[in-house]
């Protein structure tokens, strides 16, 4: 096994169980109901996380904000490794839609003070959700097989140039909310049943791909940029994320399975803070494709 320690946030939406006998340490990011900022809230396990209630009550209309990772929260996270005189991978939220990624490089510098002949690198997995998860996965992969710190950076690098991530929302005024839509976009597209398709770009942004009517055209517009743009997906654990959304999350599984069978596919509920953004009923797909998938 490899002498690095990994360490990653609570975006990943990976199962704290896996985590844990992977022995990998999160970062938690937190959210609050929007109008009392001192009820600050982590969730550490997405298996223990009741997605139902919170996604019912965002349909209620109490909305949820969210605090990015500080730099601090990071240093009391990895400090204690580093004082074991373990080197550190912290794998990070995208620095496209989170200033994670940034208080995290604020944090290697004030640990490097500390801890001058230990290495932190801290990589930006330019994903979120089960996107940066895949990265999580792949990491640990790579250090049970005994890859050095610094190839598996590059073999990391590879891989998140590789992640596919494309998602549909059920209700266009989340995205609107926080900045992705403009209001009117948002009113047109409740009354034509319109469902934006998006997907992250090269630079970890999310960006509007297509745009379709109504659920099931939605659901089959991932599905045919999964047939499309997959690589080897007989070698791949592929990931959904959904917002209580688990009967089209089913379908999107079973439409990728039909044709291009994944080895494994990994169906979770969204944590809470990228579930805030996205809202309620949200789906989305995230797989490896070629290289250049990123600009597609």
């Amino acid at each position: 096994m490899g002498t690095y320690k990994i360490i990653t946030d609570t975006s990943c939406n990976l199962p704290a169980k896996l985590l844990d006998a992977a022995d990998v340490q999160m970062v938690p990011f937190s959210f609050y109901p929007r109008d009392n900022e001192n009820m600050q809230m982590h969730c550490t396990d997405i298996a223990n996380f009741d997605g139902k209630a919170y996604y019912d009550d965002i349909r209620k209309g109490n909305l949820y904000n969210t605090s990015q990772i500080s730099p601090q929260a990071c240093v009391d996270v990895i400090a204690p490794f580093a004082a074991q005189g373990m080197d550190v991978l912290y794998i990070s939220m995208s620095s496209g839609i989170s200033g994670a990624y940034n208080s995290s490089l604020t944090a290697k510098r004030m640990l490097e003070e500390e801890y001058p002949d230990r290495q932190f690198v801290m990589f930006d997995t330019r994903a979120a959700s089960l996107g940066e998860g895949i990265a999580v996965l792949r990491a640990i992969e790579y250090r049970d097989s005994g890859m050095s710190l610094a190839d598996t950076c590059r073999a990391l690098k590879e891989v998140c140039d590789r992640t596919y991530q494309v998602f549909t929302v059920d209700s266009l005024r989340h995205l609107q909310r926080t900045g992705r839509l403009s209001g009117a976009a948002r009113v047109i597209g409740t009354l034509l049943n319109i469902k934006p398709i998006l997907r992250s770009d090269e630079n970890g942004q999310i960006i509007t791909a297509d745009k379709v009517r109504g659920t099931e055209r939605a659901l089959r517009a991932l599905a045919e940029r999964y047939d499309t743009l997959v690589v080897h997906p007989e070698e791949q654990i592929v990931g959904i994320a959904h917002a209580d959304n688990l009967a089209d999350a089913e379908r999107l599984r079973e439409m990728i399975c039909a044709n291009r069978p994944p080895k494994e596919v990994m169906t979770v509920c969204y944590e809470p803070v990228t579930g805030a953004h996205v809202g309620p009923g949200t789906v989305a797909l995230f797989f490896l494709g070629d290289t250049d998938v990123r600009f597609h």
